[in-house]
């Protein structure tokens, strides 16, 4: 039997480990989409867009570390984004990119998803999907675990479409998954 690449989900898995497996593979396609680049790959948009593949990894790691800290537990947002004086209300993740190196944008992603991998899963080993988290509608009602993974699948999801247009303008760059031998940083 052939061993399944590291972000395939598995075939008949708990609930849990169906939406951390879909996570996880969406996080493994989206950082194949921006591995191997340059500052001006990581730069490069389509068309009208300001959208770029450096401003992607720089949102989803804040959104990584956001929804594993104070969406989940309401813990504050802490380093390396506390200092920034970001709270989510402005573009600043998205523009800022443009300042950053590729390895300190690789590097901050890289560490923000390993961050909210143990975080997730601590909190799945603790409770399971039914769990009440921080989130909630301001009324006293809280959002389960189970939503706080889909919305984060959701972002992905989006991003990850974002991604294969933004790639394919750099260099030609296509496909679902990433190329068989190629293994996600942290795996």
């Amino acid at each position: 039997m052939t061993t399944p690449p590291p972000w395939e989900p598995p075939l008949a898995g708990s609930e849990a480990e169906q939406l951390v497996g879909a996570i996880d593979r969406m996080r493994a396609t989206f950082r194949w989409k921006t591995d191997g680049l340059d500052a001006a790959g990581l730069a490069t948009t389509v068309g009208a867009s300001s959208l770029t593949l450096g401003g992607l990894l720089k949102h989803l790691a804040v959104t990584e570390d956001f929804h594993s800290t104070v969406k989940l537990s309401g813990e504050p947002l802490g380093e390396p984004w506390a200092s920034t004086g970001w709270d989510g209300s402005n573009d600043w993740d998205f523009t800022s990119a443009a300042d950053d190196a590729p390895d300190v944008l690789l590097a901050l992603y890289d560490g923000a998803v390993a961050r909210s991998r143990e975080r997730f899963a601590a909190a799945l080993r603790a409770g399971g999907t039914d769990q009440p988290v921080h989130a909630s509608d301001g009324e006293g009602h809280h959002a389960s675990l189970r939503r706080l993974l889909c919305d984060l699948l959701e972002e992905y999801g989006r991003h990850t479409g974002h991604a294969d247009l933004l790639r394919e303008a750099v260099d030609g760059r296509t496909g679902e998954d990433p190329d068989p031998g190629w293994t996600p940083p942290g795996s």
